[in-house]
This record gives structure tokens, C-alpha cells and sequence, in this order.
């Protein structure tokens, strides 16, 4: 592509649009990630004694399923970022790129 076409998708609304709305959810994702990521490692570090309580009469204790909590959350958080780049992001992606098309060919969408 050339820098004509690079800059006017660089300017076109529904681009800009798509970088905000991407860079958003990534922000998001991103804190909630690291504030469960590093609340667990701080209780590790600050708190053993509330990681240490056996569950029930077993032999496991609580961290061990909060460890776990951690990792499915990580997968959750995952899922729905590839949900939304699967349908909303690359929906807007392709509608741009249509729109590109055009000012590359613009003959190919005049019938």
C-alpha cells in the first residue's frame, strides 16, 4: 500500500473508531489482569497465614483454589477479547478495508 492509502485510512472515522474501542478493552483487560494477578502475589507475600487455612477437613488450602481462580480468570478475560476482535473488531477492520479497496480501485464498486 502506499502512503496515500495508509493515510487516509490513518484519518478515516471508523479506523479511529476501531482503535479507540480496541484500545479500551485492552486497557481494561489489561488492569483487571493485573490487579487479580498481583492482589493474589501480594496476598503470597503479605498474608500467608489467610493462603495457609485448610478447606474443610482436607489437606488443601485456600490458595489453592485462588491460584486456580487466577488462571480461569486469565482464560475468561482471554475469551472475551478474542469474542470481540472475532466479531465487532474485524467486522469495522473489513468495512475499512472495503472503504480502501475503493480509493485503490474505485471501478471494481461502481455497478
Amino acid at each position: 500500500m502506499n502512503d496515500y492509502i495508509v493515510d487516509k485510512i490513518k484519518q478515516n472515522p471508523q479506523y479511529l473508531a476501531l482503535r479507540k474501542k480496541r484500545n479500551r478493552l485492552a486497557y481494561i483487560l489489561t488492569s483487571m489482569l493485573l490487579l487479580v494477578y498481583f492482589g493474589y502475589i501480594s496476598l503470597i507475600a503479605f498474608n500467608k497465614p489467610f493462603l495457609a487455612q485448610p478447606i474443610g477437613n482436607g489437606v488443601t488450602t485456600l490458595g489453592i483454589p485462588l491460584g486456580m481462580a487466577v488462571i480461569v480468570f486469565t482464560i475468561v478475560i482471554t475469551g472475551i477479547y478474542v469474542r470481540r476482535a472475532n466479531s465487532e473488531f474485524d467486522a469495522m477492520t473489513k468495512q475499512i478495508l472495503k472503504e480502501a479497496n475503493q480509493w485503490i480501485n474505485p471501478s471494481a464498486f461502481s455497478s
